[in-house]
């Protein structure tokens, strides 16, 4: 999650909601986008982590051409 404009019309493209908690924490930031990404990392990395720990098998991330964040998250995870 590093643009919240982005993730909005992505979400709405597929028919995926957007958690109220997550839409609202957001938009709290504003225009701040160092927040957005440190608060985008934050859950992201909290998400797969308890999703590798439920047992799935992997991870499969849509970068949309700009994988920095998501090897934040995979050094996060100590994937990397």
């Amino acid at each position: 999650i590093a643009n919240f404009s982005q993730l909005s019309r992505f979400s709405e493209a597929c028919g995926a909601e957007i958690p109220r908690w997550i839409r609202q924490k957001m938009q709290g930031y504003g225009d701040d986008s160092a927040s957005i990404k440190a608060f985008g990392l934050e859950v992201v990395t909290h998400l797969c982590d308890r999703l590798l720990e439920g047992g799935a098998p992997g991870l499969h991330f849509y970068t949309m051409n700009s994988a920095g964040l998501t090897s934040v998250i995979w050094e996060r995870l100590h994937l990397a």
